[in-house]
């Protein structure tokens, strides 16, 4: 059964993109810990970050930082962390979370936005790709 982020690769589910290729999407998270919280997958599913491809796993860290960096020309912030759980959904996802407290990466610090907010936010930080 295809996970969530396939569905939301798949077009199946809606998202607010930021960018992708041929192997990677990048996405606004729909339950951000601050604003700008995106998480990056890679589009063929597979639950544990070290069980990529070696190749797969470098290419999604350069994909990361290429996000991450527009994020940082986007949204206020001291910096980007960089979190990999996992639990919650059984796809590779990285969390980019713009921080300016630790707090912000506890995964219990969650803020609201409307609808309006994530899609301007996603056309902000695409324009910063």
């Amino acid at each position: 059964m295809p996970t969530l982020f396939t569905k939301i690769v798949n077009g199946e589910i809606p998202s607010h993109l930021i960018t992708q290729d041929e192997n990677f999407y990048a996405f606004l998270d729909i339950n951000p810990n601050a604003r700008g919280h995106t998480l990056c997958i890679p589009k063929k599913e597979e639950d544990k970050i070290f069980d990529l491809e070696e190749d797969m796993y470098l290419e999604l860290m350069r994909f990361s930082r290429k996000v991450a960096k527009a994020i940082e020309k986007t949204v206020s912030c001291k910096r980007v962390g960089i979190a990999v759980v996992g639990l919650e959904v059984p796809h590779v996802h990285v969390h980019l979370i713009p921080i300016n407290e630790m707090k912000e990466m506890t995964f219990q610090h969650k803020i609201s936005m409307s609808d309006s907010d994530f899609q301007s936010l996603a056309a902000e930080i695409q324009s910063n790709m």
